[in-house]
């Protein structure tokens, strides 16, 4: 594969690229340059992290790079997840990884790195000191979308440290690429700018799309504030489809989801399409009575779209439909939990967590 369709399976998952031209090169200089994603573990993994995800790094190694996909258990320790209890979201880590076991990632050229092993060597923390003494405490601040949070939520001293380790981390990872969601553009461009200054190089941001969660309708705002609204998350479990939820309640969730007639853009079921079922499927049939038009197949998501922003399409139809693709593809993953006995005894004790928190 030449650089160029190199970079056209890399644009499919950078909804920003900074820079086009930077990654054009870096693909031309280098057969498997290193890309990275981090995930804090903490509580049960929905879609967006676990399919979502899979699919974008499996686009990523399709188009050459080496993966390393990190273990943020410090980052999470720091940021108070599971009442900050590092035992248990290091259990968390584990049962993401289980999961990406069962949802088709790449793992032949991905690289789990954990925090917890790297923190031991001081020439990491030089680079966290580094990172922090040439940035200053109110741009810190306004970085904490990166762990969830509205600046005013930015209180205590660990959730200072975590953008300084988040930028540090590129480096000691030797990353060429920063493969991460919209959320966590803030501190990629904090480690763009400071890079050289350190001597170290201006890595490549490729920031993929964040899932709206099935009940949020656009909000007013910065666009960021909005994107952390917007997202799917965790805490509000009624607009998350989770990677072990039942067909019922995926049945459930997409039948309440917000899905308005005609309209494709900040629509949560028309993402689900374009960014999941399209992703996994070549062709697709809806299924409907003979009154309303009858079974209608589709070959794209364009297809698709073109249909419903006509009107031809019913919301209901849509959503019935994306809840059978969608549990195919969360089948695998459930059955996995519930007849491996090692990742089954992982789930149930992180769902006992869940009740504590």
């Amino acid at each position: 594969m030449d650089a160029e369709k190199r970079l056209s399976l890399i644009k499919e998952v950078g909804e920003e690229i900074v820079t086009e031209d930077e990654l054009r090169q870096l693909l031309s200089e280098k057969k498997s340059p290193t890309a990275y994603d981090g995930f804090e573990p903490s509580g049960k993994i929905h879609i967006a992290q676990g399919l979502l995800r899979a699919i974008n790094i499996n686009k990523m190694t399709k188009a050459g790079c080496k993966f390393k996909m990190l273990v943020a258990d410090w980052h999470g320790w720091a940021n108070n997840k599971m009442n900050g209890d590092l035992d248990k979201i290091q259990t968390v880590g584990k049962y993401f990884i289980e999961t990406w076991k069962a949802c088709d990632m790449d793992l032949d050229n991905v690289e789990f790195v954990w925090v917890s092993d790297y923190v031991k060597d001081p020439e990491y923390w030089k680079i966290v000191m580094q990172v922090a003494r040439n940035t200053t405490l109110q741009r810190i601040v306004r970085t904490g979308q990166i762990m969830g949070r509205k600046d005013s939520e930015v209180q205590q001293a660990s959730q200072i440290l975590y953008p300084c380790m988040q930028a540090a981390d590129i480096f000691h990872l030797k990353a060429d690429i920063c493969q991460l969601g919209m959320d966590q553009r803030k501190v990629n461009m904090l480690a763009r700018e400071i890079g050289p200054k350190l001597g170290f190089w201006k890595p490549v941001i490729v920031s993929h799309h964040m899932l709206l969660g099935l009940q949020h309708k656009l909000g007013e705002g910065d666009a960021f504030e909005k994107a952390l609204e917007m997202k799917m998350s965790k805490s509000k479990p009624e607009s998350a489809i989770f990677m072990t939820d039942s067909e019922e309640e995926i049945k459930k969730k997409l039948s309440k989801a917000f899905c308005p007639e005609k309209q494709i853009t900040e629509n949560p079921v028309i993402e689900y399409y374009r960014h999941i079922v399209f992703q996994k499927f070549d062709k697709i049939k809806i299924e409907r009575p003979e009154k309303f038009g009858g079974d209608v197949e589709f070959s794209s998501f364009d297809e698709l779209a073109n249909d419903y922003a006509s009107g031809k399409m019913h919301p209901m139809d849509l959503k019935n439909a994306a809840a059978i693709y969608v549990d195919k593809l969360v089948k695998p993953v459930r059955d996995h939990f519930e007849k491996n006995s090692k990742a089954k005894e992982l789930a149930e004790t992180v769902a006992s967590f869940e009740t504590t928190r």
